[in-house]
């Protein structure tokens, strides 16, 4: 062992003469958790006094220090409102995710041909007075899928849905990104259980970055998932695998 500060050596064991106590049977348990705790806190009051001194600094600051405004440049990717739509449809390519553009009367033609190519037979949506507008659920039925809406099954129930379509909260230009607030009527497992997730973006939906996506948020007050392509991992030797925990496709319509 160290002898000057209790940790190993190479080859040694990294135990402390305190700890080395407990092995001889000097110490009761409380005592020799009350020495470790009594040593940790001192290493980390001797990190910070050194990191404080390195800084100029006698004693602990009183308040927090006010952050430096960052240029607006910098914190700002995206300096224009203009062309939101080919900056979302680039950067959602780039996820992984497929993007069409479509008019709003061809919509439930062009969702329900995507659905049949992917193989898709029942169908999951939210309850949203923006897809009854649209006529999805009624045009998709009409089709000859199997329609339910997020109050009519349970969440088991969803895992035998073969596709979830949703509208979204928010769509970011400059990473690419889908935002989608959950509530009783729009289940959030809707766009990550079913193997292929359905979105349909209107142009007011777009923003330019996520500053605006958080100063929404923090207007409107609760939770949001962000998708930024499909679902993915790399847990086993870091080989990718798609679809694995959610959505393997993600399928964006575009209104014009």
């Amino acid at each position: 062992m160290d002898a000057d500060k209790g940790y190993a050596s190479a080859g040694g064991e990294d135990v402390s003469s305190d700890v080395a106590e407990e092995v001889a049977g000097e110490m009761t348990n409380d005592e020799i958790r009350m020495t470790k705790e009594i040593r940790m806190t001192n290493d980390e009051i001797d990190v910070l006094t050194k990191v404080r001194r390195a800084l100029g600094r006698r004693e602990a600051m009183k308040e927090a220090p006010t952050p430096p405004q960052l240029p607006e440049h910098v914190v700002r990717l995206v300096q224009s409102e203009i062309g939101l739509a080919e900056l979302f449809a680039r950067r959602a390519e780039e996820n992984k995710m497929h993007v069409e553009g479509v008019r709003v009367e061809e919509l439930v033609g062009k969702v329900a041909e995507y659905l049949r190519s992917a193989g898709c037979a029942r169908i999951a949506l939210p309850k949203s007075p923006f897809l009854e507008r649209l006529g999805v659920a009624e045009g998709l039925k009409r089709a000859g899928f199997e329609m339910k809406t997020w109050e009519q099954m349970t969440l088991d129930e969803l895992y035998d849905f073969d596709c979830g379509v949703t509208d979204v909260y928010a769509a970011v230009a400059e990473t690419g990104s889908l935002v989608v607030k959950s509530s009783p009527e729009h289940g959030r497992a809707l766009s990550l259980v079913p193997a292929v997730h359905v979105a349909i973006v209107e142009p007011k939906n777009l923003l330019a970055d996520l500053v605006d996506l958080f100063e929404k948020l923090g207007r409107d007050g609760g939770g949001a998932t962000i998708i930024t392509g499909p679902s993915k991992t790399a847990d086993i030797e870091m080989d990718l695998v798609v679809g694995v925990h959610g959505p393997g496709k993600v399928q964006i319509f575009m209104l014009r």
